[in-house]
């Protein structure tokens, strides 16, 4: 079960002495981000706070990930594994999640293959709010939605044209440019790569 506040009478605490495993994950992206132990009362701050926070068994006490770099983990929703001695937490992470600097304490290919989709809609969301100067992106949202759109069905061309012209390689690029495209298109209508998932999901829940 999903989400942001757990009954802690529900877990199994003495299994594991009174800590559990937390395996965080990025809410988007999917990507591992590290493993923390969680005890009752780390459990209540992160529910309390909004912010992953662990039990530290080396400086045994309450640790909250970002207290020092400022690189918090913003929580998102916690579940709870068959046997109650597991938490999955998955959250929005502010900056890099491992002290090396990398997004994942596994290494910045921890994300599976599809995750970066995510993160490509995270950045064009960054981009419509900051409209950074000689960015491409910015240059797409002050044309406006007809020549967002525009590009698309140009981009939506060319990749047909490919698939039935052309080798992989080229097919492959014109369909990145489309996929890139299409994101923007979406963002500027207020709109995501998640909502138009979430349509697949429940055209797919209803068969």
């Amino acid at each position: 079960m999903t989400e942001t506040h757990i009954d802690p009478a529900r877990l199994d605490w003495p299994k594991g002495d009174g800590l559990l495993p937390a395996v965080v994950q990025h809410w988007l992206s999917g990507e591992v981000l590290m493993l923390g132990y969680m005890n009752a009362d780390a459990l209540a701050e992160t529910q309390r706070s909004g912010h992953v926070t662990f039990w530290s068994r080396s400086k045994q006490r309450l640790w909250t990930k970002g207290e020092s770099s400022g690189h918090v983990l913003a929580l998102k929703s916690i579940r709870v594994d068959c046997d109650a001695d597991t938490l999955l937490v998955q959250a929005e992470p502010h900056g890099p999640t491992c002290h090396n600097g990398t997004s994942s304490c596994f290494g910045n290919d921890a994300s599976p293959p599809l995750g970066f989709l995510a993160e490509l809609d995270a950045l064009v969301a960054r981009r419509d709010a900051e409209r950074p100067q000689g960015s491409y992106t910015t240059k797409l949202f002050e044309g406006g939605v007809r020549r967002i759109a525009q590009k698309v069905g140009e981009e939506g061309v060319e990749s047909a044209l490919a698939a039935v012209a052309q080798g992989d390689e080229e097919l492959l690029g014109e369909a990145a440019d489309l996929l890139f495209h299409l994101t923007v298109l979406l963002r500027a209508r207020g709109l995501s790569l998640a909502d138009a998932t979430d349509v697949l999901v429940r055209r797919h829940a209803a068969r």
